[in-house]
């Protein structure tokens, strides 16, 4: 039987809260997830900003050596409601585009 081999996860999309949540493991696996990330040199896509546990592991993957680019809508971007973006920024006009 051959075996079929799968490609590896070169990109990981990541959307959760932009709150740090109520208990002290969310923030705790957000970290480790972005951790994880950089030593599998996984790049890092998600909703942008530096607060919570999107901030969490995108700081935690951007240190660690992984490319991270946040995909922001611009009025987000624009009010700095939800902290600075790490690595790249790209502004798009709505959530849906």
């Amino acid at each position: 039987m051959a075996s079929s081999s799968v490609p590896p996860i070169k990109n990981i999309c990541v959307f959760c809260g932009s709150s740090p949540g109520k208990e002290k493991e969310f923030l705790e696996s957000a970290n480790h997830l972005g951790r994880v990330l950089a030593e599998r040199k996984i790049h890092l896509v998600y909703g942008g900003g530096s607060l919570g546990l999107m901030g969490s592991v995108s700081i935690a993957a951007f240190l660690g050596g992984s490319q991270v680019l946040g995909v922001i809508p611009k009025a987000l971007a624009e009010g700095d409601i939800i902290g600075k973006t790490v690595g790249e920024e790209l502004q798009v006009s709505t959530m849906s585009e």
